[in-house]
């Protein structure tokens, strides 16, 4: 799909990041847009910003994607908007948390794993009719670095992203033989990023219902206190030594650091995504720590989850 002009695409988790830069690229290449989130202003401040680049028809969508009767709805309102096809869909909606397994909160785990690895497969599935209709057509699926290096380091439990992160990738890679053989004309890709500046890390705590790191109470910051004392480093001999109220704001810091300070903008990020679909690759990693990582991995896969395999453990990932 060399030209998106006129095509009608579908963005998860449109309303800031990666997919709010997504629908302000495909705009800006005269393509219609069906876009979901979970926050209704988020939404409203994309459709303003696509707006402002071109004429397009784009329509916003209230959606939880870990819920299947959501995508439902989401996909039967696409319908009514934008008829019966369409040719682009942006698997992109994912958060952070659920790290631990053995230790971490089961609810937690499980929303987690149930937006990064079952909003994935529920749109697929509820949109795989309107992309049958269609003439070409080609699916997106966000992974992440995680999706190949299951760790955040050898002293941060990471398994309901990382989890969820794999599945994505191999049924990606799966879909590629099942479209060929029943489904031509549909391409698909999975995407696997590293860092790039997005709004996960504070976004990912108001979904999971984490308390906004200024207000957390005594015993929440006891409780923080309590995980970075697991994680033995410098990182966390520095934060043992604050008090609440730095403590506190250091947390707040973090999600922001996060998203201002990474090597890769979401806009950079999306032209390389749109890029690899121009292209029909797909494979599409983004950033230059993800294609190092990528090639460390590949080099020697037997001593990657190894305590002194650390040049490249402290990646923060989308």
């Amino acid at each position: 799909m060399k030209d998106f002009s006129g095509k009608i695409a579908v963005v998860t988790g449109g309303g800031t990041g990666m997919g709010r830069a997504l629908c302000e690229a495909l705009a800006a290449a005269d393509c219609h847009i069906a876009l979901c989130d979970v926050a209704e202003d988020a939404m409203q401040e994309t459709k303003a910003l696509c707006a402002a680049l071109s004429d397009v028809r784009i329509s916003t969508h209230l959606c939880d994607v870990s819920i299947e009767s959501d995508l439902l709805r989401f996909q039967q309102e696409v319908a009514s908007i934008h008829g019966e096809s369409i040719h682009l869909l942006f698997n992109n909606a994912g958060i952070g948390g659920g790290g631990g397994f053995v230790a971490g909160d089961r609810d937690e785990w499980e929303k987690t794993f149930a937006v990064c690895w079952y909003g994935v497969y529920y749109g697929c599935r509820a949109f795989l009719p309107m992309l049958l209709k269609s003439d070409e057509g080609h699916i997106v699926n966000t992974s992440s670095i995680n999706g190949f290096w299951a760790s955040l380091g050898p002293t941060v439990s990471h398994t309901a992203y990382a989890a969820a992160k794999f599945a994505v990738k191999g049924f990606s890679e799966a879909l590629i033989t099942d479209l060929r053989l029943n489904a031509p004309h549909i391409q698909v890709s999975v995407v696997m990023p590293g860092h790039i500046g997005t709004s996960i890390a504070i976004n990912s705590g108001k979904i999971l219902g984490h308390t906004p790191p200024l207000d957390m109470s005594a015993d929440e910051v006891r409780v923080v206190r309590e995980r970075f004392m697991k994680q033995p480093g410098p990182m966390t001999e520095m934060m043992m030594n604050l008090s609440d109220d730095q403590l506190r704001e250091a947390m707040h810091r973090r999600g922001i650091e996060f998203r201002d300070n990474a090597p890769m903008s979401a806009t950079d990020a999306a032209a390389v995504i749109l890029a690899g679909v121009r292209a029909n690759q797909w494979r599409i990693l983004v950033g230059e720590d993800a294609v190092l990582l990528d090639e460390r991995v590949r080099a020697n896969p037997w001593n990657v989850y190894d305590l002194d395999f650390s040049a490249l453990t402290t990646i923060p990932t989308d």
